[in-house]
Order: C-alpha cells, then structure tokens, then sequence
C-alpha cells in the first residue's frame, strides 16, 4: 500500500482523535482496514467518557472489528492509530493477529515501540506483524499538544531565580 494510502487513513484516525478531543478524552483515533481496503472499524479513546482504563482507540477497535468480521482474528488487517500504541494496546493488536500497525505519533513516554516493548517482533509469540511508526507525525502530534495546551490553560511555569 502506498504512502497516499496510508496518509487517507491516518487522517480519517485524526478525525476519530477530534471526536474525542471535544469529549475531553485524549485525543487518539483507530482505524482498522482489512485486506480489501475497507474500513471495519473506527473509534476514539473513550476512557474517561466510560471509566474504563481499557478503553482506548485500539482496544474498541479490535472489539468493533471482531464483531463486525465475527472473528477475533484480524488476519489481513491494518491498524491505523494517531499516536504509537501503549504496551496493553500493542499486546492486544498482537493477540488480534493483525497483519501491520501504521502509527502517526512517537511517544516517548508511553509507546511500546519506543520504550521497547516490541511484543510483534518477538518470536516467541505465534505472530508478528510490520510497524510503521511517523506517518502525518506532525498533525498527530499538533492534536496531542493542543489538547494538552487547552487542559494546562491558566498553568504558568515560572522561572527560577
């Protein structure tokens, strides 16, 4: 799949990320494509909205995909998602069988990737699947700033003397 691909279905993500942005949920969106280039399934973190700390993107996608397949096996699916899933999401995309996770977002503090939990390269498990992480990185990093921007409003850092 080319780059033109990958960068429509970060977008329709980023537009997932925006639902949640206006719910006050983190803003980070899922899109998950099967084989034929359709889109099964697309959510937004609801994990505030739902007290539930398993509720974000990823994991209510897979749900949503699996009902929609009647299979909870992704085999010959795509995930698309706004910011480098966290460790639980990673594992969950990996228990799914997905066949490739395209990331917009690196996150440093909190990505599986980068913090180097790469679960889908271990071969210990009985699957794997490719990573693409840096895909539209910079409108997927501007939603996460703004956000936080908006919720720190009023914060003032102050210097030290």
């Amino acid at each position: 799949m080319s780059l033109k691909n990958h960068n429509w279905y970060m977008n329709i993500a980023l537009e997932e990320a925006e639902k949640a942005f206006k719910k006050g949920e983190v803003p980070i969106g899922c899109v998950i494509v099967d084989q034929d280039d359709n889109i099964v399934s697309q959510t937004h973190n609801l994990k505030e909205s739902v007290k539930d700390t398993t509720a974000h993107a990823e994991v209510l996608a897979i749900k949503e995909a699996s009902e929609v397949n009647k299979d909870w096996r992704l085999l010959g699916h795509t995930a698309y998602i706004t910011l480098e899933p966290c460790p639980m999401c990673l594992f969950a995309l990996l228990q799914a069988r997905v066949d490739k996770v395209i990331f917009g977002a690196y996150d440093s503090k909190g990505g599986s990737v980068s913090l180097g939990y790469n679960f889908h390269l271990d071969e210990r498990f009985n699957h794997s699947f490719k990573v693409i992480g840096g895909v539209e990185h910079f409108k997927c990093s501007q939603i996460l700033s703004n956000f936080f921007k908006q919720r720190r409003k009023g914060y003032k850092v102050t210097s030290k003397p």
